[in-house]
């Protein structure tokens, strides 16, 4: 796949606009004629089509891995143990790729590239920034994995003090605990990528990771058993890093470059120590849903852990796959905000939250209708029975309820990190839904068991989204938070009128895979007619080209006929 850089302007650029030499005192203007061109619509959507699909190829392995972990492992204390274990590379990853790299690096790329496009040529500021950050990050990430793997013993016993036997999860988080070098490498130059606008080598790390677990769990898991997991989540760190490292060096090595250490004045801001902090903090806690789940689930009997995990597996797929609209548009506001063009950053912002929302809320439909079903067809056999099935879909329809809660906290915390600015309220918010959590888990585990920790979970996250949003305003990107919350109304209407409908349309038929598709089609259908009549995301414009497009077609069509 070729790059999707824009064109930028070189130093000659400088002395000439469009259709003449710039005018006297142009140096001291907004340099509007400097900046790189925006990308299209139709870039944008190529673009979050192929990260949605690639993102899909990793969710279905991130299914098949699941499901070969069910099947072979089961839902037992051997699993349990690797799923402590696996809460290093689960965070590694929040911290490193999704959350912290991003919005720390591609703000920071985002500036570098744009002095760049004005001529700032020696140094090359893209040289310049990977030789001021990468070495010192290299070796943050090996001391970290270093002292994790020392610590096994102790950060199990902090997980998860429940656990009956807890050497096989020391065993297990040893072999994990590599992926915090690997895992950071890859958020690395996954950043980097996705600030020069190219998708292809970033959207692969999830497919690359979850073909090496599955491979080893078949290939050792008989002798090694649980372990063979634990080794094939360190093998998938570093695919993940070798899938991205030829893009990356073919996408900085265009422009010849002094590497020397980044000046204060110039790019210090963008990885000022206190940005670090309050990124990799607010990544932190957030993640730490995860960890206050496993910790109040390891006193509840055997299996708890791995219901809750199938269970939150399967429902953030919506999620996951409706992010990527967002990964794809954060270099845009980042770049958009270092430009100065706040309103642009706003417009496209807002789309984004519109479009995400009915997008998760029809996958959240769909999943609290036809739970059951979706839990049957990918992991009920082997040793995953039916009442681990049962269990998984409620806890599942449960995780459903803070789908948009989890989404909104990803889309709106990178309007807060995108001008590369240091701000502590979405730690702030974010701790404050951890504490909802533990609150709420505190009292509600010992009535509601695994049921109770997933709606903690929910509550918790979507506290925390409406913190963020309330929060949001010239400080960050200046989002109209009313309209925000009117263009949110509509789906969400739209999905508890979808949601009754699906549940009647599961219950119709035997057969879990009738069931289900009769009940994906029930409800994808009166979802978008409801999205339709509300215009919710500006469904109506949206469908409008769509729509002249067909009729344009059948009608050249008959012409032909005659």
């Amino acid at each position: 796949m070729t790059s999707g850089t824009a064109k930028t302007a070189g130093p000659a650029d400088r002395t000439t606009g469009v259709g003449g030499p710039l005018p006297a005192g142009a140096d001291h203007a907004p340099e509007a004629a400097l900046r790189a061109d925006p990308p299209s619509r139709r870039f944008l959507a190529k673009a979050t089509l192929l990260s949605a699909a690639l993102s899909m190829a990793g969710a279905v392995l991130g299914l098949g891995r699941d499901q070969a972990l069910a099947h072979l492992f089961g839902a037992g204390a051997a699993t349990d143990a690797f799923l402590v274990a696996w809460t290093v590379p689960e965070l590694a990853a929040t911290l490193l790729i999704e959350d912290g790299m991003a919005f720390v690096l591609v703000p920071a790329f985002s500036m570098a590239l744009a002095r760049r496009a004005r001529g700032h040529s020696t140094p090359d500021p893209v040289h310049a920034l990977i030789a001021a950050s990468l070495p010192r990050l290299c070796l943050a990430f090996a001391a970290a994995a270093a002292a994790t793997v020392a610590g096994a013993p102790l950060l199990v016993s902090v997980l998860a003090p429940g656990l009956p036997d807890s050497s096989l999860a020391v065993s297990c988080t040893r072999l994990t605990a590599t992926c915090v070098l690997s895992v950071g490498l890859a958020g690395y130059c996954s950043a980097a990528l996705r600030a020069h606008r190219s998708y292809l080598a970033p959207g692969s790390i999830n497919i690359a990771y979850n073909i090496a677990i599955i491979a080893a769990m078949f290939v050792l898991g008989e002798h090694w058993g649980v372990r063979s997991a634990a080794l094939g989540v360190a093998l998938g760190g570093c695919l993940m890093v070798a899938v991205q490292t030829p893009s990356l060096v073919r996408q900085v090595a265009g422009r010849p470059g002094r590497l020397v250490s980044v000046h204060a004045a110039d790019e210090g801001r963008p990885l000022a120590p206190g940005l670090v902090c309050a990124v990799l903090l607010f990544a932190l806690c957030r993640q730490s849903q995860v960890l206050i789940e496993r910790y109040f689930a390891s006193g509840l009997p055997a299996g708890a852990i791995s219901h809750l995990n199938y269970a939150q597996k399967v429902a953030q797929l919506p999620m996951s796959l409706s992010l990527m609209l967002c990964v794809v548009t954060f270099p845009v506001v980042a770049q958009a905000i270092a430009e100065g063009d706040s309103r642009g950053a706003r417009d496209r912002v807002e789309r984004d939250i519109a479009l995400i929302a009915c997008l998760v809320l029809l996958g959240a439909a769909v999943i609290v209708a036809c739970a059951p079903q979706i839990v049957q067809l990918l992991f009920q056999r082997g040793a995953f029975t039916a009442r681990d099935t049962a269990t998984t879909a409620a806890v599942m329809r449960v995780y459903a309820a803070g789908l948009l809660g989890q989404t909104l906290v990803g889309a709106l915390v990178r309007s807060y990190f995108a001008g590369g600015r240091t701000t502590w309220f979405p730690l702030g918010a974010m701790s404050v839904g951890a504490l909802a959590t533990v609150v709420i888990d505190a009292w509600a585990v010992p009535y509601w068991g695994a049921l109770g920790i997933a709606a903690a979970n929910a509550t918790g996250i979507t506290l925390a989204a409406l913190l963020l949003l309330n929060g949001l305003g010239p400080a960050s990107v200046p989002v109209r938070v009313r309209r925000v919350v009117v263009q949110l109304v509509r789906p969400v209407c739209a999905a508890l009128c979808a949601t009754p409908a699906g549940l009647l349309c599961a219950g119709l038929f035997a057969s879990p895979a009738a069931s289900l598709a009769v009940c994906c089609t029930c409800v994808t259908a009166v979802f978008l007619l409801l999205a339709w009549l509300l215009d919710a995301a500006g469904a109506r414009s949206l469908l409008l080209p769509v729509m002249q497009f067909v009729r344009h077609s059948v009608t050249r069509k008959l012409g032909h006929g005659r």
